[in-house]
């Protein structure tokens, strides 16, 4: 059973070893995959729980995600309460396990087939993605009864928001919640991008490597899935042949936004 960790542990903390102890102890069969995202950042977890749920996976697949910044009350918690832990349904069979936190269900909401809170405190420990969640988690992916309980309402979801970064990969290509059929561009034409302080000039195409190296290209990237109404989402990315779009934006941080405009 494929079972996709997305969490803001940090590469190669301690903190995913021990989630993975303990998610095997409940699940023995379970093959753990870890994608780390930065801390607190829910739209990027958000974006990849739809990135790996909603495209062709294994039977099983099972996306178990923690980034809980414990931004819904600001109160002070007693007993380490956080977010509520929930789960999703999607059209590939795929199974999502995760805190309903920010945007962490944003991009799967009005594509899953079932929304429902897991049946287990979302208080009594500081690291309740490893002392509370697995055991739900397993109870969830063994079909146990009362493992879920009432139905989410979507209301209790954002929307993804639009214009800004929603993840940054390994090469410093910017993944964007900006769609392809935004007709925001012409191919080819110049399009003058804004995040934080730094303006740039970037070329859009219809594939990322249709620039020179050293251009920046404004492109439908690598990342989509297929909508409700059976077609094809796809998102923008920048991303700088040879180069680094990131780093030439001055490192911005998931959830910067992004203006954009036509010369």
């Amino acid at each position: 059973m494929l079972i996709h960790i997305i969490a803001d542990y940090g590469f190669g903390d301690l903190a995913f070893a021990e989630v993975v102890q303990r998610i095997k102890f409940y699940l023995p069969d379970a093959e753990p995959m870890l994608t780390p995202v930065p801390a607190f950042s829910t739209l990027a977890a958000g974006f990849c729980v739809a990135q790996l749920g909603l495209n062709e996976a294994p039977p099983g697949t099972i996306i178990y995600h923690n980034v809980a910044p414990r931004e819904d009350d600001d109160q002070a918690r007693t007993s380490n309460a956080g977010e509520r832990l929930a789960f999703a349904q999607l059209p590939t069979g795929v199974r999502v396990i995760g805190v309903n936190a920010g945007h962490a269900f944003s991009f799967v909401r009005d594509l899953a087939l079932d929304l429902r809170w897991a049946a287990v405190a979302a208080e009594g420990s500081q690291f309740r993605s490893r002392d509370l969640f697995p055991q739900a988690a397993a109870a969830i992916a063994l079909g146990q009864p009362k493992a879920l309980v009432e139905q989410i309402q979507p209301s209790d979801i954002p929307d993804v928001p639009l214009n800004c970064i929603a993840y940054i990969d390994g090469y410093g290509n910017l993944k964007t919640t900006i769609k392809e059929d935004a007709n925001i561009i012409r191919d080819g034409s110049i399009v003058h991008v804004r995040i934080g302080d730094v303006d740039q000039g970037a070329i859009a195409s219809d594939g990322s490597f249709a620039v020179e190296s050293g251009q920046l290209a404004f492109a439908p990237g690598s990342s989509g899935w297929t909508n409700a109404q059976g077609g094809q989402t796809r998102w923008i990315e920048l991303f700088l042949r040879g180069g680094n779009a990131w780093e030439s934006f001055g490192r911005p941080s998931v959830g910067t936004p992004i203006q954009i405009g036509n010369s």
